[in-house]
């Protein structure tokens, strides 16, 4: 079995209204040593397959379908085999 650690973030040049409503509040606060925040999202899935290659592809399916909007997200993963 894996898990696999799923990160998505908006691509390059996409607004993100949420990271600078939060960059604000941060500033506001005192921490003006912070520059940029970018917000995304972060899934962990467990993949029933002995085969790494499998699962690897079974979670690019995955994301490119269901969980990422490919015009305006960028992915990345981490696959790490698990105990049952």
């Amino acid at each position: 079995m894996f898990e696999a650690s799923i990160y998505v973030t908006l691509k390059k040049g996409i607004l993100d209204p949420d990271g600078k409503a939060i960059k604000q509040r941060i500033s506001s606060l005192g921490f003006e040593q912070v520059k940029e925040i970018s917000t995304g999202k972060y899934f962990l899935l467990k993949v029933n397959s002995q085969d790494r290659t499998a699962a690897e592809q079974e979670v690019r399916q995955i994301c490119d379908k269901i969980l990422v909007n490919l015009v305006l997200e960028d992915y990345t993963f981490e696959l790490r085999e698990v105990e049952r």
